[in-house]
């Protein structure tokens, strides 16, 4: 016997047309989230306070979850005509920058290559005996940076550095959906609630951060032109 599923079209085409709609309503949910960049250069101290004290907020609240965190480890280093990249606080500077660049390589989600950075930040001169022992990743991360590969994301994170507009002043430079938040950079949590366009509830720490009084602070950043050491 032979079955005709002509009557059933009209069905199979709504079920599919329904689940096209909810799948690019879940893409669309997920490019809500609110850009978040960090310009960063490893032996800053204002930048290492920054990833410390203020970044941490991220993930010991739920603010993670509607935030896409992009840290960029170049700051004010230049890069010469051979390709050779200069860092503001020496050589020491440019490994860790490299080996930043190579943790968010080797786990490219934000809630985990952060802590890695973090604990790194928190301790440059003994991270190598803490940090791989916490959170692992050693033979990836030491292969990127003996290796070629290092250069090469560290060339890319230059591209993007120098080719941000407006340009950078100064590091850390931290921008919202694109725009620099300048010496507002410690209100980020209020800045991000504020460009939160998603549906989900905003998170707890945005009605504290709203309630919360500002405080005047001193400008704390590395400028592009102070002194380098070579």
């Amino acid at each position: 016997m032979a079955y005709s599923f002509s009557s059933n079209k009209p069905v199979f085409f709504l079920a599919f047309l329904l689940l096209f709609v909810f799948s690019n309503n879940l893409v669309a949910g997920e490019t809500r989230k609110v850009k978040l960049n960090l310009y960063y250069e490893s032996l800053c101290p204002y930048s290492q306070k920054f990833i410390n004290d203020g970044l941490v907020k991220l993930f010991e609240s739920d603010l993670h979850r509607i935030t896409d965190l992009k840290l960029v480890p170049f700051g004010n280093a230049k890069v010469s005509d051979n390709l050779t990249v200069t860092c503001q606080h020496g050589e020491e500077e440019c490994k860790l920058n490299a080996i930043g660049a190579c943790a968010i390589r080797t786990w490219p989600n934000p809630k985990m290559h952060y802590w890695f950075i973090r604990c790194v930040e928190k301790d440059t001169k003994n991270w190598e005996s803490s940090c791989f022992k916490t959170y692992g990743g050693e033979k990836a991360i030491r292969d990127c940076y003996s290796g070629d590969l290092s250069k090469k994301l560290i060339l890319g994170y230059a591209k993007q550095t120098l080719n941000l507009k407006p340009k950078k002043k100064y590091v850390p430079w931290v921008t919202v959906n694109g725009k620099p938040l300048y010496e507002n950079y410690d209100d980020f949590v209020a800045q991000i609630c504020k460009a939160y366009q998603g549906k989900a509830p905003l998170p707890k720490i945005c009605n504290s951060s709203a309630s919360a009084k500002k405080k005047e602070l001193k400008l704390q950043v590395s400028y592009a032109d102070e002194a380098f050491h070579y």
